[in-house]
């Protein structure tokens, strides 16, 4: 989104194998009862099992105007939009981030790299940035940012978003373009799902990883209920899990009662 790589340098092919069948559509939501994948542009899909890993979408907290006046980096589309707006504004324009977590920290500071004629703002609810991580990180980057000349604006508390127009404490701040990166939840398609979720909206699962009372389905990714936040290498550690026990199933083994723990390897942030 920032223009600093180009998107092909983190697309991922889909795997060649003689029995993977690649199907495109967009998914409008999952039937567990007649266990068939329903889409909004072609017929069902019917499966024996289906392992969901839909991803997330931006969560706007109901802020008026968020979802029609805030640019998102969420997908590569979106980011694509998000990379066009920000490249096309004339010098001395005005960017308003909205979320100071990792995602609004790497764009801001991405951005600072690759167009040091713009003014950045960054909003964030809290008295530092990144504040679910360590306060000394967090001093840190926020040393860095007003160092580098980004604006930081703590304490924030967006009211409401109009077309140029970011409301912190109701009071309008004019941006040529504002960036939401205020957080996440999951994809529709899930949140619609008649099962437990907890009060992120992801999916409770047990401990196998699938939905309680049906082992068919399986939630991967941001989309599921686990100890630990969202990220990729989590999502790959229970992916790997998953494979275990589908073929455990499919061969009529035995299951373990519990699942080993995820081993991460850290979180990284770029400035």
């Amino acid at each position: 989104a920032a223009g600093t790589i180009s998107d092909h340098h983190i697309r991922v092919s889909f795997p060649e194998h003689p029995n993977l069948d690649v199907q495109y559509g967009e998914v409008a939501s999952v039937d567990t009862k007649n266990k068939q994948v329903l889409f909004h542009d072609r017929e069902p899909i019917s499966y024996d099992d289906a392992v969901i890993g839909l991803g997330c979408e931006d969560k706007y907290h109901n802020v008026p105007g968020a979802p029609e006046h805030t640019y998102s980096i969420q997908t590569i589309d979106q980011s694509r939009e998000a990379y066009q707006k920000l490249n096309n504004l004339g010098a001395n324009a005005s960017v308003a981030i909205v979320g100071a977590g990792l995602s609004g920290v790497e764009l801001a500071s991405e951005l600072r790299e690759s167009r040091d004629d713009l003014k950045i703002m960054l909003f964030d609810r809290g008295d530092l940035i990144l504040s679910s991580f360590p306060k000394r990180l967090s001093k840190y980057v926020q040393k860095w940012f007003e160092e580098h000349g980004v604006t930081i604006i703590n304490n924030a508390n967006i009211t409401k978003v109009e077309d140029g127009i970011v409301y912190n404490h109701d009071e309008g701040i004019p941006a040529d373009a504002i960036v939401w990166t205020a957080g996440i939840q999951p994809n529709k398609a899930v949140r619609e799902m008649d099962a437990e979720k907890d009060p992120q909206g992801r999916i409770v699962l047990t401990p196998h990883h699938n939905l309680p009372g049906d082992e068919h389905v399986y939630v991967v990714g941001d989309c599921a209920s686990l100890p630990h936040a969202p990220s990729a290498q989590l999502a790959e550690a229970q992916a790997e899990q998953i494979v275990q026990i589908l073929l455990k199933r499919w061969n009529n083994e035995e299951l373990p009662e519990t699942m080993p723990q995820f081993k991460l390897k850290g979180v990284l942030g770029s400035l």
